[in-house]
């Protein structure tokens, strides 16, 4: 496994985990990014808890599945994204309308796009989960 990019190795650990029905999942290296893209994930019902636990070696995360993640990755390359292209990416990475979250990296923090078209934010993709 290669560590150019670890949010999409976290991402596609859980997908890993999700299609053989487990429960957790440990996911290392652990940063501050695949943190926070985790808890956006969580607030919006895709996942369960998210444990950070440090270690000797790196800090490592614990996720809790909920067996409800159909599909979900990071976004390569991060495209940047204005207020008006939402709907472009929307129909892109996302099966149907209003079914799923793209997760997006703004100059407010990181969200979901629905957020970011409320406050007409730009910024850039990071992933998507459904």
């Amino acid at each position: 496994m290669s560590l150019n990019d670890t949010l999409s190795n976290a991402l596609s650990l859980i997908m890993n985990a999700e299609r053989v029905s487990k429960k957790q999942v440990i996911i290392k290296p652990a940063s501050k990014v695949i943190e926070k893209v985790l808890n956006v994930i969580k607030d919006n019902h895709f996942i369960g808890d998210i444990k950070r636990v440090k270690d000797e070696r790196g800090d490592y995360l614990i996720v809790d599945l909920l067996g409800r993640i159909n599909k979900c990755g990071a976004i390569k390359p991060r495209f940047p994204i204005t207020k008006k292209d939402y709907e472009k990416y929307e129909k892109q990475y996302l099966p149907a309308k209003d079914f799923g979250i793209i997760v997006v990296s703004t100059s407010s923090g990181i969200m979901i796009h629905t957020e970011g078209k409320k406050k007409s934010l730009g910024g850039k993709l990071l992933a998507y989960c459904y």
